[in-house]
């Protein structure tokens, strides 16, 4: 790990020369060539030391701190600004608005949203006061660099933040780094894992639930014995089971999962859950695909796969792990992206009536959502992790009928809740 580190540095350093430099050129256009050649060897020579310094400091598996990041932030909103108004003619005021805006947006958090825009408004005015004429670079770059000042001071727990960068798959047990190796993920995705990792593939597995044993999950909060046993026979035996999905959306986000689903979800074929009950009304596709060792026979990789069942247009495809780790047990969900995973770990509670609740809520350090880029020839991992999501599965026993109820919340506010009514096939009586 340390080796690798080594080589990527003078690469990251030569990256940072770039942007300082291209920083140092867009703040002083405006006076002339030497200047300019000045401001470009300063700017470089400042996010050089400031990568080097950060890297230096860096421990492996981490990422540099949070100030160097500042910097380079701060540097890469100085050419964009002026690329802006040199292309719109925009005052000090619009190049704060925007650059805020674009800065407030990639923080994800919605009150980082607005902080954004606010920011950006009170710098391009104070700027305008201050210097009327003055270069939309240094707007830009000054909006940046506040709002990451303010943001950092004001929101401290992070919703969305960078937790190893290069580190073997053994350093993140929480994570399944398991890739699309396509831009399509799709409901042969199962299949198409089975020709890279070798083993024996069977599409729609027979009798095979989504983990092996509940007994995989005890642990302090969590006895298996607990379980009712038709709950327990759904999660060890998902496939005798049929599901019927009413998803209810806040009309809040609405607008944006329609943005998401037509831009991301249907073109990536995966994570495409139904708008509204009419959708889940042509029906759902539900299978297990297994992947399994070729000497016992042992089933290593568990794909749940659901589609509707007019054209197989996926829903959701997700590989179903558990694992334990200081004697507890946790369920690990992978959702595979085009060589990136979202997965979702996730720690059981035993629920009054003999139900289990799956949440990635707590104050463990293991559950939570993590997105991972795994580099295609070393595979090693890259991960953050997007505390800003959570969500809860629910399994219960309702007049002796198998029900669950799966809440998800995004920046502590709840956005979605699928109700699930669960039969057991007709075949099977």
């Amino acid at each position: 790990m340390e080796e690798s580190g080594k080589a990527d540095k003078p690469g990251s350093l030569g990256l940072a020369a770039v942007i300082g430099a291209v920083a140092g050129l867009s703040l002083a256009t405006r006076w002339g060539a030497l200047p300019m050649i000045a401001a470009a060897v300063v700017g470089g020579l400042l996010t050089t030391v400031s990568e080097a310094v950060a890297r230096a400091r860096q421990r492996p598996g981490q990422i540099p701190a949070l100030w160097s990041r500042i910097v380079m932030s701060t540097a890469m909103a100085a050419p964009l600004a002026w690329a802006l108004a040199a292309v719109t003619g925009a005052g000090p005021v619009v190049v704060g608005l925007v650059a805020g805006a674009l800065a407030g947006a990639l923080g994800l958090r919605p009150q980082k949203v607005v902080l954004g825009p606010l920011v950006g408004l009170a710098i391009g005015y104070g700027c305008r006061l201050l210097w009327g004429d003055v270069p939309a670079a240094i707007v830009g770059a000054a909006t940046v660099l506040a709002f990451r000042t303010v943001s950092a001071a004001i929101f401290r727990d992070p919703q969305v933040m960078m937790l190893a960068e290069r580190v073997s798959p053994a350093d993140l047990p929480f994570v399944v780094p398991l890739v699309a190796r396509t831009r399509y993920v799709g409901t042969g995705y199962v299949r198409d894992l089975a020709e890279v990792l070798g083993g024996d593939y069977q599409a729609a597995a027979p009798d095979v639930g989504i983990v092996a044993s509940l007994d995989e999950l005890a642990g302090p909060e969590f006895d298996p014995a607990t379980v009712a046993p038709l709950v327990r026979e759904f999660y060890e035996h998902t496939t005798r089971f049929t599901l019927d999905i009413v998803p209810r959306w806040r009309l809040w986000v609405r607008p944006g999962y329609l943005l998401y689903r037509t831009v991301l979800a249907r073109p990536l074929g995966q994570a495409n859950v139904p708008m509204n009950q009419r959708e889940a009304q042509r029906g759902v596709r539900s299978r297990i695909d297994t992947i399994s060792g070729t000497d016992d026979g042992t089933v290593s990789i568990r794909g749940w796969i659901r589609s509707y069942v007019d054209n197989d247009e996926p829903i959701y495809v997700g590989i179903y792990t558990t694992y334990r780790r200081d004697g507890r047990g946790y369920v690990s969900v992978g959702f595979p992206l085009p060589q990136a995973s979202f997965t979702a770990t996730l720690a059981p509670t035993a629920r009054a009536g003999g139900g289990l609740v799956l949440s990635s809520r707590g104050d463990l350090d293991q559950p939570g959502h993590y997105l991972t880029y795994v580099d295609a020839e070393t595979k090693e991992l890259t991960a953050a992790a997007v505390h800003g999501f959570a969500e809860q599965l629910d399994v219960y026993l309702e007049d002796g009928e198998l029900r669950a109820e799966h809440e998800f919340w995004v920046f502590g506010l709840p956005f979605l809740v699928l109700h699930y009514s669960i039969h057991r096939k007709a075949e099977l009586g």
